[in-house]
C-alpha cells in the first residue's frame, strides 16, 4: 500500500502524541500535529517532524473547543484535499488529584471536555467530512488513545477514570456507525507509561512494578505506543473494528 495517508494527531507535540506523530512521518505519512502550544514553543518538535520530509504540519488548537475543533479539520482539508486517518491522543490529568468525595465540579468538566467531549465531538465532525470523501486505497480509521484506568479505579483521580471509560465506549460506538463507510474505530490503551503526566507519581509505580504489578518489569516508553498506532494505520489488522489494543506490560492479565 501507499504511504500518503493523511493523519492527524491530537496532543501530537509531546508525550505519546510526539512518539505516534514522529513515528507515523518517519513511515511516510504526512502529519497534522495538533497542540496547544504556539508554534515557536514546539520548535525541536517541529524541526524533528519535518526532517522527515513531505508536508508535515503543527496546528495550534484547543479540541475543548468547538471552533478550533472545527478548525483543525478544515485546515487539514484546506491544505491536502482529504483526511484518512483521526488519532485522538490529547488528554489532561486532573490539575489536582482529590479523593472522590472531594472531586470539584469544575475539575470534572475540564478532563472531561478535552478527554471525553472533545474528543467526541471532533471525531463525529472528521468523520461527517472523511465518509463524503471518495474512498481510496489508503486505509480509513479512528484511532483513540485511552488508558488502563478506562476499567481500572484510581479513586484520586476519578473524573480521569470516567473520562476514558466513556472513550472506550465511543469507540465501539464509532465502529459500529462508520463501518458501512470503510472507516474503521480502534482503541489503544496504554499502561504505565513514561511522560510528563507520570513523572509526578513515578516513584510510586517503579516500586509497585518492582513488587510484580507487571509480567513485563518496566514502564512503558511512549514509542510502545506508537509503534501499536503505526501497525493499525498501515492496515495491518484492518478485518477488527471497535478492537481494544493493550499497550500495558501485561497489566490486564489475569494471574494466580
Amino acid at each position: 500500500m501507499s504511504f500518503k495517508s493523511i493523519v492527524i494527531v491530537t496532543g501530537g507535540a509531546r508525550g505519546i502524541g510526539r512518539a505516534i506523530s514522529l513515528c507515523l512521518a518517519e513511515h511516510g505519512f504526512t502529519v497534522a500535529a495538533v497542540g496547544t502550544r504556539p508554534e515557536d514553543a514546539v520548535g525541536d518538535f517541529l524541526a524533528e517532524l519535518r526532517s522527515f520530509g513531505g508536508d508535515n504540519m503543527y496546528i495550534r488548537g484547543d479540541i475543548s473547543s468547538h471552533d478550533d475543533r472545527i478548525r483543525i479539520v478544515d485546515t487539514v482539508y484546506d491544505k491536502f484535499g482529504r483526511l484518512d486517518i483521526l488519532v485522538n491522543n490529547a488528554g489532561v490529568a486532573p490539575a489536582v488529584r482529590a479523593d472522590l468525595l472531594e472531586m470539584t465540579e469544575e475539575s470534572f468538566d475540564r478532563v472531561l471536555g478535552v478527554n471525553l467531549r472533545g474528543a467526541f465531538f471532533l471525531t463525529q465532525y472528521a468523520a461527517g467530512r472523511m465518509i463524503k470523501d471518495a474512498k481510496g486505497e489508503s486505509p480509513r480509521m479512528i484511532i483513540t488513545t485511552t488508558s488502563i484506568s478506562a476499567e481500572t479505579s484510581s479513586t484520586n483521580r476519578g473524573e480521569y477514570c470516567i473520562s476514558k471509560a466513556g472513550l472506550s465506549m465511543a469507540v465501539k460506538l464509532f465502529a459500529d456507525r462508520l463501518a458501512e463507510y470503510g472507516i474503521n474505530s480502534y482503541e489503544v490503551r496504554p499502561g504505565i507509561i513514561e511522560t510528563d503526566m507520570t513523572a509526578g507519581v513515578r516513584d510510586k509505580y517503579e516500586a509497585k512494578i518492582a513488587g510484580g504489578l507487571l509480567p513485563i518489569a518496566r514502564m512503558g516508553k511512549p514509542e510502545d505506543v506508537a509503534k501499536a498506532v503505526h501497525a493499525l494505520a498501515r492496515g495491518d489488522l484492518a478485518y477488527t473494528t471497535g478492537a481494544v489494543i493493550n499497550i500495558d506490560g501485561g497489566f490486564t492479565l489475569s494471574r494466580l
